[in-house]
């Protein structure tokens, strides 16, 4: 055979293919329709109203603190003397020290005393030594 004769025997034979193919080939059919829609009944709704609620008795403000130079005033000296101390500490003592100033300044403003402050203050320190201002 030769390589045209092959070759068109090849096209044929793809075409007959396809033809056959097509015609075996069926369209699908087209779905049903949809079923109509409902109506929509109307249904009445009454208005909205609002009306206001009772807010209840007016709040009454808190006294403002008292000076906490009585109750923290101790604990201002201790809050200073761990920053003094932290100034000449090596680090990481500076640090636990810095930090255990910031919480002994929180409690102080706070209004706390110095023998509820000085566990926070003690924790802080990690191990480090406590002033003699906050014992």
């Amino acid at each position: 055979m030769h390589k045209t004769s092959f070759a068109s025997f090849c096209r044929v034979a793809v075409w007959s293919v396809l033809a056959l193919g097509g015609a075996a080939c069926r369209k699908d059919e087209p779905p049903p329709p949809l079923p109509a829609p409902k109506p929509v009944e109307a249904v009445a709704e009454a208005p909205l109203e609002l009306q206001p609620e009772d807010a209840g008795a007016p709040v009454v403000p808190k006294p403002a603190p008292k000076s906490g130079a009585s109750k923290s005033g101790s604990l201002t000296a201790c809050c200073a003397a761990l920053r003094q101390n932290s100034a000449s500490a090596p680090e990481p003592t500076k640090g636990y020290m810095l930090y255990a100033a910031g919480a002994c300044d929180l409690a102080a403003a706070q209004g706390k005393d110095k023998a509820s402050a000085v566990g926070v203050i003690t924790a802080a320190l990690k191990g480090a030594g406590l002033p003699v201002a906050c014992k």
